[in-house]
């Protein structure tokens, strides 16, 4: 890209603090662009019988983070802490970036709720919540939210490639097969606003989570022979964020070695 034009323009990014979510964050800082980082604030534990997968917030390493961002050339930082399966939560947020640092020009929804046990067998209402009012209402909403600012933006969910079928995580990987869906059906809705929504699925992505085991099982299932790193991941939504992805829309792009074609 000769000029993604993504300078000084505002990004907020959900679960902005580590992983993915820290990869995509940092690649906007790098195009010069005032970064919004949310950040799932420090923990709870989970309900008896219940763990949360990956990890849980941290307000230190967000304010690590937004050092980073700054070395990286950001041209403004922000960090928002936000508990995103309370309602009031995305119009709240929204209204804090655009008092530090203007209208949001791009909003990538990468924060994700993910627990176990989450096999079919076991599926409760309060689980399936858990799941759907992050990784559904939340971005749904913030996407309706970014609307009534009545200018053109830039919608990017993350998703995963086995959204299609995830067996043993079944509330996780429907509720990200419903972002999907909300993905085309947002584009279409809102397409004449000027503001397109499209998806990342990622593949196995190593954020710390894989074992050396895990990697090496993983490996022989993805054709270009290799798991992926955030970076692979942030080069994508920063393309569908960038005046090259301008006719872009309604597409849930699979970046994950070939895997789950």
């Amino acid at each position: 890209m000769i000029d993604p034009a993504l300078a000084g323009r505002v990004v907020l990014v959900t679960g902005a603090d580590r992983g993915i979510g820290a990869a995509i964050a940092l690649a906007f800082a790098r195009q010069g662009a005032r970064v919004a980082m949310h950040y799932f604030p420090d923990g709870e534990a989970p309900p008896e019988g219940v763990s949360w997968a990956h990890y849980t917030g941290s307000t230190a390493r967000a304010h690590e983070r937004l050092e980073a961002l700054t070395a990286e050339g950001a041209a403004g930082v922000h960090a928002v802490p936000a508990d995103l399966r309370d309602p009031s939560a995305p119009r709240e947020m929204l209204h804090e970036v655009r008092e530090k640092l203007g209208p949001v020009d791009v909003l990538v929804n990468n924060a994700a709720h993910c627990e176990t046990p989450d096999g079919a067998d076991g599926l409760d209402f309060a689980g399936l919540g858990r799941h759907y009012t992050v990784n559904l209402f939340a971005p749904a909403t913030l996407t309706a939210l970014l609307a009534e600012q009545g200018r053109p933006a830039s919608v990017v969910h993350i998703s995963t490639d086995a959204a299609r079928a995830f067996p043993n995580q079944v509330g996780y990987g429907t509720s990200k097969a419903a972002l999907e869906a909300h993905t085309r059906a947002a584009a279409i809705d809102l397409g004449p606003a000027g503001i397109r929504v499209n998806a990342v699925a990622p593949g196995p992505v190593q954020t710390g989570w894989m074992s050396d085991e895990l990697v090496a099982e993983a490996t022989p299932a993805i054709p270009l022979r290799r798991v992926g790193t955030p970076s692979d991941i942030a080069d994508a939504v920063v393309f569908l964020s960038s005046a090259q992805a301008s006719w872009i829309t309604g597409q849930v792009m699979q970046v994950a070695g070939g895997h789950a074609l």
